[in-house]
């Protein structure tokens, strides 16, 4: 039973770690920014996967969900910055 999640957990974090490289060495701001929301959203199906190998899915998705809220604002207010100070 744990060997799929266990499985599924190495390929998000392989996938976080070639997010990880475009954030550094990203072409632009652009990317750059969309890399790290692409490393929360990965980081949240992450403790989604946690929540079910430990059976506490009830606990970990509201923990989820404020990343989730966390990483959009987040996200929002970084391009929004960006986009009053005219960095494209």
């Amino acid at each position: 039973m744990l060997d799929p999640f266990l499985a599924f957990s190495v390929a998000i974090l392989f996938t976080v770690s070639l997010c990880l490289y475009r954030a550094l060495r990203g072409p632009g701001i652009i990317n750059r920014i969309l890399s790290v929301n692409v490393i929360g959203t990965k980081t949240i199906a992450l403790i989604l996967l946690i929540g079910t190998i430990f059976e506490r899915v009830d606990f970990f998705v509201d923990i989820a969900l404020v990343y989730a809220l966390i990483n959009f604002i987040s996200t929002l207010a970084f391009s929004k910055y960006l986009d009053l100070k005219g960095i494209s």
